[in-house]
């Protein structure tokens, strides 16, 4: 598999944990593991279905959260804060490339899929 694609299915693969986490959605999806950066949405458990906006505002409100943390840790290591050392503002950055670049392929798949219906004869 290439690299994209692996990205996008980890994304859509956190879409549906975050869901099963929500207050409001359905039981039987697995939880969000603690490597995902979503841990806030652990534990919680619901019995209504979400719509997809919602999800998807979820997760991009997620993305922003670790573009966040590592924007803090970043500017709190170059402020000589000795409580951070430059791993976990690497690995705060990481976190929030690939996150970002995840939610990119998904907009780009959203975008495919709504123009292949849109051109479906009907």
């Amino acid at each position: 598999m290439d690299v994209g694609r692996v990205d996008v299915n980890q994304v859509l693969s956190q879409m549906r944990n975050m869901r099963a986490e929500m207050p409001n959605a359905t039981h039987g999806i697995d939880q969000v593991n603690g490597n995902s950066g979503i841990s806030k949405l652990q534990g919680l458990e619901g019995t209504q279905e979400t719509g997809f906006g919602e999800m998807l505002s979820n997760s991009i409100n997620a993305v922003n959260e670790l573009s966040d943390q590592s924007t803090q840790l970043s500017s709190a290591y170059s402020q000589g804060d000795p409580n951070v050392d430059i791993t976990q503002v690497m690995v705060a950055m990481q976190k929030s490339k690939i996150s970002f670049e995840a939610v990119t392929q998904v907009r780009n798949k959203l975008v495919t899929a709504y123009k292949d219906i849109m051109n479906m004869p009907v």
